[in-house]
């Protein structure tokens, strides 16, 4: 059995309209403010709306509460406080949207925009970087039994990556995807380890990033000045010319 494994680099790309059949994908640099974009759609009584930010992989997972006309903080996540809100002006319309302030590298994953009463939700996927960050994708199909997908840098430590995503196809075999952010001090040589232990079943990419994705600039190497350049064009054809007339005379002697 084949498990093919694709690895690219994604570009920062932002998009406003959330689609329910796949998490949207928004990115961000360290410290800068972001939204995550969650529209409920019809127009809503704020007074009775009910909606739950949180993010699934946390303890405990709610980032912001809102219920019947205001926040609710008793419950929130400590790594949260003070560092989100809603667009209140906006919930009417159906806009839940969350504006999240100062994002750190622990904010990297997957938030859940949840309406409890009409049982919705909706995903967005935070990816945090900076100036010399990039982004890495890798995906890998066809196993079963479910697997599991890591990330190591250049000195085999496991890195800090996204809520890695996995689904299951008709034939009962599982897709599995996960993003990381990578930056300079991790080093350029980076793997992707998709993994089934119970099996003992292993495949392994290797990426290495250039230094230009990191923003490096290359050392320049300028020309010779002109000068210099004649005077070893001149030795050159000057070694040239007592070449020849040496293997001449060579071949002279040689004959006689």
């Amino acid at each position: 059995m084949h498990y093919p494994l694709y690895v690219f680099v994604l570009m920062p790309v932002q998009s406003w309209s959330l689609q329910k059949s796949q998490p949207q994908l928004v990115t961000a640099m360290v410290g800068e403010d972001v939204v995550l974009p969650c529209h409920l759609g019809a127009p809503l009584n704020t007074d009775e709306l009910a909606v739950e930010w949180g993010r699934l992989d946390l303890n405990p997972r709610f980032v912001h509460l809102w219920f019947d006309g205001s926040e609710y903080k008793d419950d929130q996540n400590i790594a949260y406080k003070g560092r989100t809100s809603l667009f209140t002006e906006r919930l009417k319309d159906g806009d839940v949207s969350l504006r999240l302030s100062g994002v750190k590298h622990s904010d990297n994953g997957r938030f859940r925009c949840y309406d409890p009463k009409e049982i919705e939700e909706y995903f967005v996927d935070l990816f945090i970087g900076n100036s010399l960050g990039v982004m890495l994708d890798c995906s890998s199909a066809g196993w079963y039994p479910e697997p599991e997908i890591i990330w190591l840098d250049g000195e085999g430590k496991i890195m800090f990556a996204g809520a890695t995503e996995k689904t299951k196809g008709l034939d009962g075999l599982y897709t599995i995807s996960s993003r990381v952010t990578v930056e300079k001090r991790h080093n350029n040589n980076i793997t992707c380890k998709v993994q089934q232990k119970d099996i003992n079943q292993t495949r392994e990419k290797h990426i290495y990033i250039q230094d230009y994705a990191f923003g490096v600039r290359f050392p320049c190497i300028m020309p010779l000045p002109l000068s210099l350049n004649a005077v070893l064009g001149l030795s050159l054809f000057l070694l040239f010319i007592i070449f020849i007339r040496k293997w001449r005379q060579t071949k002279i002697c040689k004959f006689n």
